[in-house]
């Protein structure tokens, strides 16, 4: 976006938005949404027959996107069509590696970046759950826990096909499967546990749970750590009506180190997106002044540590404390400046709440 201010998409457009979903052609093309957000880092999924004639339509999409550098994963005969991608701003980040991890229905794909002159390299990774079922969703989430061994610094950008573990934050309604017309979709997104289906929230229990969680999940941080509540907005369906309420599965996760850079995140449900896809697009920015400091840090000296709101209690615990919890960087880097906030039009961080 700026100097100052990392921008960060992922966005699931239904059949790579070869066509407008109401048959009017009238709107601006998905490349032109995510133009006006300038991204640095794109997380895209259903990237449809984007790798058909030497991947024409990939590039195309990042040259329309200020001359990214384009990634995606494979097709594979009997598995998903629908390839995900990431897209990086090459100004920025030095490319390192790329690799895609070949898993049972659909690939991972994985980009190894560097800011400049930055010790720790970044790793990306854009992925979309398996939608039919629950035992490989749970083991793609674990493949995207090995990104962050060895101490590695990682953003991910996905479709988890699945649902927050953590319910009390949310802003949705939750699910009354009883009243859930379509069996198919019952199938899919439940487990059993108790001898009852409940909703699978495997997966994000796998990334973000736990006492020293692997990912933090960055809406909900937004949420509880910036006051940021519409960062938990729903993000899909924005079409079907036969499988309940809107949900949020739409998610970029982080290494608990880059929560620090965190300044805003964003879902964007706008009309011109429901002409193409019926996923919201998810928007998160960051201080890069910050993401520098933290990628210059080895991460054996950070305080990693979740918040101690998400850690004890979620939105409950940090109510109960009258205050935003700050993030915690062990002193290393500072805090998105004000005129950083101000850049990326953002407005001020919420003062204490005494009590």
């Amino acid at each position: 976006m700026t100097s100052d201010v990392l921008v960060v998409a992922s966005w699931n457009i239904q059949k790579n938005g070869r066509a407008p979903l109401n048959s009017h052609d009238d709107s601006p093309r998905p490349h032109e949404i995510l133009a006006a957000y300038q991204p640095d880092i794109v997380f895209r999924q259903e990237l449809s027959g984007a790798g058909a004639h030497g991947k024409r339509a990939l590039y195309a999409e990042a040259h329309a996107l200020g001359g990214l550098v384009a990634f995606m994963g494979e097709e594979h005969p009997g598995r998903s069509k629908n390839p995900v991608g990431v897209m990086v701003n090459p100004r920025l980040f030095d490319i390192v590696a790329h690799t895609n991890d070949d898993l049972s229905w659909k690939e991972i794909c994985h980009v190894e970046v560097r800011r400049k002159d930055c010790p720790r390299t970044l790793h990306l990774a854009s992925a979309h759950l398996c939608h039919y079922d629950p035992l490989l969703r749970a083991g793609e989430a674990r493949r995207l826990t090995t990104y962050a061994d060895h101490g590695h610094a990682v953003l991910i950008g996905m479709d988890a096909n699945s649902y927050p573990h953590r319910t009390v934050a949310e802003i949705t309604d939750p699910i009354d499967w009883d009243t859930v017309p379509d069996p198919v979709h019952f199938q899919h997104r439940t487990i059993e546990r108790d001898s009852r289906r409940v909703p699978d929230t495997v997966p994000s229990e796998i990334l973000t749970g736990g006492a020293h969680p692997v990912f933090t999940d960055l809406a909900y941080h937004a949420a509880i750590a910036l006051d940021q509540r519409h960062a938990l907005t729903p993000t899909a369906s924005l079409h079907r009506t036969d499988q309940g309420p809107r949900q949020r599965i739409d998610v970029q996760l982080a290494t608990p180190d880059l929560t620090a850079a965190l300044i805003a995140f964003e879902v964007i449900d706008t009309p011109d997106i429901t002409q193409w896809t019926d996923h919201a697009l998810t928007i998160t920015r960051f201080d890069l002044a910050a993401l520098d400091c933290i990628l210059s840090t080895p991460r054996s000296t950070m305080d990693t540590r979740p918040d101690e709101a998400l850690r004890t209690g979620g939105l409950e615990g940090w109510l109960a404390t009258g205050r935003p919890r700050d993030r915690e960087t062990n002193g290393q880097c500072p805090e998105p400046s004000m005129s950083v906030r101000r850049t990326a039009g953002l407005p001020r961080r919420p003062r204490p709440r005494h009590q």
